[in-house]
């Protein structure tokens, strides 16, 4: 008689990362790097377990891995100094998650900042964090937003001619002249991302296009208030080719010869951000070091090829530095099934807290913190709570039997998940804590009620 093993279906444990140690890359993993499983069968992070802080502080709750984070930031910076033999810096895309905490922990590892508005300007100075490490991006930049950047001696990226026309308006209120500038092309690369992210083709609401860029070398040349240090490009988001940021480097640096021939000094090149990161085991970005290796070499052939010195290089990544560090803990409610077509597991929270798979049709993976080994016994479709019917945080899920109040975790959920939460259903927005050698810190309070009302006003007559 021949014993035949019966094969046991996988379990939360299979998404654990494959290393903890320093050396792997954040953006490859699906966990934070210091997720591990108890002897209470419970997901820790951190040190902390899950189910714990879900006790403690509520779900929907954010838990930010700082090991993890402070990981990806000393990769990048590291990994530029050892593959780029010239000058070179790191800048957080801060759209990705702008919060005082979260840019004091990035400007501790020696990181500038991509900021967006003058609300991200305000959140990285109260962090500590002065203006000449932060620049200052947008396609439709206020006058006001532009004035507030420039008195704090940000760098603006100029993205079209009325920014251009604004600062020149602008120049005799900012005291600290000329003001420091680069400009943004559109490099007419594409990359295989989703469409709504894609933003290095020509067709594009952002930067100069190619036929635009000389007449601007042009005006800037001629005006005394401005310093026109660099170039800026950016190919898309949640990219795992290397060669359009390869190919990048070499459209800079053609065009930064040709500012040259205008009289600009071009000393920065900035060749944006976009690394992709692991949101399903079939996601397979490169790592952070083989990213940046690639795109330094791709720097210095372009230079060496033009034979210009070497400038300045820039990058600026946003997901895949935050992204693969945060996870969002839930808690478990109602049971839907609707025979012979699926099952609905509600949550206590969704659309309001992570609004990318309604927007973006983005794929998440899950596990049930408190009973880590439990075989995956059930597809199931993981629902939110929100009066909409497409308010879907994960379709068919692989998970063990579950039961009400459960902790259910998604993953990656650093990146555009409390920067694009909204108040949906007069929803609070979760809290958020930062864990870190088995201690956990709340660092975004989970809003009330009278929060929601904070800015709302009731005229007399209505009352």
């Amino acid at each position: 008689m021949t014993f035949t093993p019966v094969k046991l279906p996988d379990s939360g444990l299979k998404y654990l990362p494959k290393s903890a140690d320093s050396a792997s890359s954040p953006n490859q993993q699906l966990l934070p790097i210091t997720a591990k499983v108890n002897e209470h069968d419970h997901l820790e992070i951190g040190g902390t377990d899950v189910t714990t802080l879900v006790e403690q502080y509520g779900s929907p709750l954010y838990i930010l891995d700082e090991e993890t984070l402070r990981t990806t930031c000393r990769q990048y910076r590291d990994g530029f100094k050892k593959y780029y033999p010239g000058e070179s810096q790191v800048i957080y895309a801060s759209k990705a998650w702008s919060c005082v905490a979260v840019c004091s922990i990035i400007a501790s590892e020696g990181l500038g900042f991509d900021v967006v508005s003058g609300g991200e300007v305000y959140t990285t100075l109260k962090a500590g964090v002065t203006g000449n490490k932060m620049y200052l991006h947008g396609n439709n930049k206020s006058a006001s937003e532009l004035l507030f950047a420039a008195q704090n001696n940000c760098t603006i990226i100029i993205d079209s001619w009325l920014d251009l026309e604004n600062l020149v308006s602008l120049a005799d209120q900012i005291q600290e002249l000329p003001i420091r500038i680069m400009l943004r092309l559109t490099p007419g690369i594409e990359c295989h991302t989703h469409d709504y992210i894609k933003t290095g083709h020509l067709d594009s609401k952002f930067g100069f296009d190619p036929n635009q860029i000389e007449a601007v070398f042009a005006f800037v040349s001629k005006q005394s208030c401005f310093n026109c240090i660099g170039l800026h490009a950016h190919i898309g988001s949640q990219i795992f080719e290397r060669q359009p940021h390869q190919d990048i480097a070499e459209v800079l640096v053609q065009w930064a010869v040709r500012a040259s021939e205008y009289g600009l000094n071009i000393e920065e090149l900035n060749i944006g951000g976009g690394l992709g990161i692991c949101y399903t085991e079939a996601d397979d970005p490169p790592s952070i070091d083989e990213w940046v290796k690639a795109v330094s070499e791709a720097m210095v052939k372009a230079c060496q090829s033009a034979n210009i010195a070497l400038p300045k290089l820039l990058a600026e990544p946003g997901r895949s530095l935050i992204g693969s560090s945060c996870v969002t803990a839930y808690t478990i409610g109602s049971r839907k099934v609707v025979p012979e077509i699926r099952t609905y597991l509600s949550v206590d929270g969704g659309m309001s807290d992570n609004p990318r798979p309604i927007t973006y049709q983005s794929v998440y993976r899950t596990v049930v913190a408190n009973r880590m080994s439990a075989p995956l016994e059930e597809t199931i479709t993981i629902a939110g709570k929100h009066c909409e019917s497409g308010d879907v945080l994960i379709k068919d899920a692989e998970l063990p039997h579950t039961e009400t109040g459960d902790i259910l975790v998604v993953m990656a959920t650093g990146a555009y998940n409390y920067s694009m939460a909204s108040n949906y259903n007069r929803i609070g927005r979760p809290a958020a804590v930062v864990v870190k050698d088995a201690e956990a810190n709340l660092i975004l309070r989970r809003e009330t009620y009278e929060d929601l009302l904070r800015q709302d006003c009731l005229p007399e007559r209505l009352r």
